[in-house]
């Protein structure tokens, strides 16, 4: 099962008041139904199928046709489907179906609107399993105006959604895993949202873990280099007129650094401290390497030369 069937399953199942029950039969019948000569509604998911059946039931009184049958996708799911006939068109005004974006009354306080939103989800949203490489949550919705309307009332809570035309549809969507969360809070599927945080945490704690051993292994790498460039230095030095040329405290950095070569500057000092009982700081050190590089660059231009 997916993970977007898996919130489905768990918002479609929650009991709610008769108010929210018209958002979210509203939201749901607006984006899924067939208009035409009553209404028609086609769903994969047995949980849906059975709230909006019994939301017509309880709202109108209205006993829909329910017919299932067999898909011919590579699962053969089943699909259930609803009709409703002569009801129709007090069902179609009172919930404005036929309407661009729904009457205000509609959704007229907080619980209306989640419950829209809600319906909405129910009837054409989707959302990545968090285990997959990207967080996403979208809508596809049919006309633009409609479309800024709902990215409009999913942003009064701060959702940050965008709208971007697919083919001949047009898609709201949101991309931030926190507010994708907030989402799943905010139409109440809980479970789905302990399932939900629990992988982001954990991608998130993995996703800093390698972020800091890579910035672990990027200063690693840095020390290895500049001890490198030193040792090359006092090499040279050596090579051309021997460690002598140095001064007393030069030349006891230099020896240290051929004896310890991949050592940093915090090791060393403290190794050179320990041995020699003549306490030396890492910034004491680093002066002492920047006078040994100078003279290098000398012999090196003098060679040039």
């Amino acid at each position: 099962m997916s993970f977007t069937s898996t919130v489905k399953n768990e918002a479609s199942k929650l009991e709610t008041g008769k108010i929210e029950k018209i958002a979210e039969l509203s939201a749901f019948l607006r984006n899924s139904a067939i208009l035409d000569n009553g209404i028609k509604i086609t769903t994969e998911n047995a949980s849906v199928a059975r709230l909006v059946f019994n939301s017509l039931k309880e709202l109108y009184g209205v006993i829909a046709k329910i017919t299932v049958r067999q898909g011919y996708n590579y699962n053969k799911n089943y699909i259930y489907i609803l009709e409703v006939g002569k009801e129709a068109e007090q069902i179609k005004k009172d919930l404005c179906l036929e309407e661009m974006v729904p009457s205000s009354y509609l959704i007229d306080d907080d619980a209306s609107k989640r419950a829209y939103l809600r319906g909405l989800f129910l009837a054409c949203g989707s959302v990545n399993d968090p285990k997959k490489s990207r967080y996403h949550l979208e809508f596809l919705v049919e006309h633009l105006e409609y479309a800024k309307f709902c990215s409009h009332l999913i942003n009064e809570y701060g959702l940050n959604s965008k709208v971007l035309k697919r083919e001949n549809k047009y898609m709201i969507y949101v991309k931030e895993a926190e507010k994708i969360g907030d989402f799943l809070r905010m139409i109440q599927a809980i479970q789905a949202l302990f399932y939900y945080e629990d992988i982001r945490i954990y991608r998130d704690h993995k996703n800093m873990t390698n972020r800091l051993n890579n910035c672990e292994q990027a200063n690693v790498d840095k020390i290895v280099e500049t001890a490198m460039k030193q040792v090359k230095d006092i090499e040279l030095i050596e090579e051309v007129a021997g460690l002598d040329l140095l001064d007393e405290k030069e030349r006891v950095a230099a020896i240290y650094r051929l004896k310890y070569k991949e050592a940093s500057l915090q090791e060393l000092s403290e190794i050179i401290s320990i041995e020699t009982d003549e306490k030396i700081t890492k910034s004491g050190l680093h002066h002492r390497f920047h006078k040994i590089k100078e003279l290098a660059n000398r012999i090196r231009e003098k060679e040039k030369k």
